[in-house]
């Protein structure tokens, strides 16, 4: 059975580019707002893997980190960023705040690819 990985981006193309690269290995749930997708999982759907721009309307990326890290049932899915923001302060932040990974965009499909399956390990 394929792993279920979340994708959060305001951007629909990047949910179909990381789809497009990476369907034969994993099955996909698509938010293009943070907080739809918090609620989904709120709701008791579970994924095994989170991948999550950063900078997005309503809510960033860095929000939603606290809000799962501080969930019972959500804290120990892993979550990566994606973001197109080269900034290390924010890389940082994330990361101390719990995200297991940070990847620029554009980024490279066989790099995601190992990202995620390390994460998953």
């Amino acid at each position: 059975m394929k792993k279920k990985i979340l994708i959060i981006d305001d951007k629909p193309a990047i949910g179909q580019l990381i789809t497009l690269y990476l369907s034969t290995d994993y099955d996909f749930r698509f938010f293009s707002n943070a907080m739809d997708a918090y609620n989904w999982l709120k709701e008791g759907n579970s994924v095994d893997l989170i991948l999550s721009d950063h900078t997005m309307p309503a809510m960033n990326g860095y929000d939603l980190l606290i809000m799962i890290k501080q969930n019972e049932f959500l804290k120990n899915i892993p979550v990566i960023f994606l973001s197109g923001e080269d900034n290390s302060n924010t890389r940082i932040s994330l990361l101390e705040a719990g995200a297991d990974d940070f990847i620029l965009k554009p980024f490279n499909p066989l790099e995601l690819k190992l990202r995620i399956k390390k994460a998953l390990k």
